[in-house]
């Protein structure tokens, strides 16, 4: 399969509010940024969504100085990925049969919207019924909470996935503001979770899921997505 036909959609959160805090949340800049240009650059066409459509929020803190990377850098002077962000489907027009793979940057805000998100979840429950390549990364393996194997059983049931760490959230001081712990879920879920150091790069791949651990990972976890669609 030439990486130019391929088709990835990829799905950003359009929940802004952390928790009660009174504070902004959205989209992690790294996560999006880092992903896309890894995908883009190998000629693979790139479909952005949200459950409302349209500007999905990024998350502000993600937009300060210790946060940025060359892939951020790249995104703040890229007009055109800006007008693509500000324009994305909303995802009840998507259909699955139209990509190749299906791609969730974290954040904070897919913690309250993606992961109880119906559409959403009977999207993923669709590429993964048909063999396609599922990947998240940071808090968006909490995405998958809901997500049902093709035997019913839970999506992380049995395979090797990691997400964001306790510790890592613990250092953000949102431990007692998310509405769960991404490590605890996935492991009660039935997951092997396993993580590398904090902040680190940390990916994990099981048949066609691909999780990466935090920000530091989302690179590599669009690399192997890609090196896996290459097969």
């Amino acid at each position: 399969m030439e990486k130019k036909n391929l088709k990835v959609l990829v799905v950003l959160t359009s929940h802004d509010q952390l928790g009660d805090t009174g504070n902004k949340t959205g989209f992690w800049v790294e996560e999006f940024a880092a992903p896309y240009y890894v995908l883009a650059d190998a000629g693979v066409n790139v479909t952005i969504a949200s459950p409302k459509g349209g500007q999905p929020p990024i998350d502000p803190k993600s937009a300060l100085p210790e946060f940025q990377t060359e892939a951020t850098k790249r995104f703040d002077e890229d007009k055109e990925l800006k007008i693509k962000l500000a324009n994305s489907i909303p995802l009840k027009e998507i259909s699955e049969q139209d990509y190749d793979a299906i791609f969730y940057p974290g954040g904070h805000g897919p913690l309250w919207d993606l992961t109880n998100d119906k559409t959403s979840i009977a999207l993923i429950e669709a590429f993964w019924r048909n063999n396609k390549p599922v990947a998240a990364v940071c808090h968006a393996p909490g995405v998958l909470r809901f997500v049902k194997d093709t035997n019913g059983s839970s999506l992380v049931k049995g395979k090797k996935v990691t997400g964001f760490s306790n510790s890592e959230e613990e250092a953000v001081q949102l431990t007692n503001v998310v509405p769960f712990l991404v490590e605890d879920e996935l492991v009660k879920l039935g997951g092997i979770y396993s993580k590398g150091e904090d902040w680190n790069s940390y990916v994990l791949k099981d048949g066609n899921l691909i999780t990466g651990q935090n920000p530091g990972s989302s690179e590599e976890t669009a690399k192997e997505l890609l090196a896996l669609l290459a097969n």
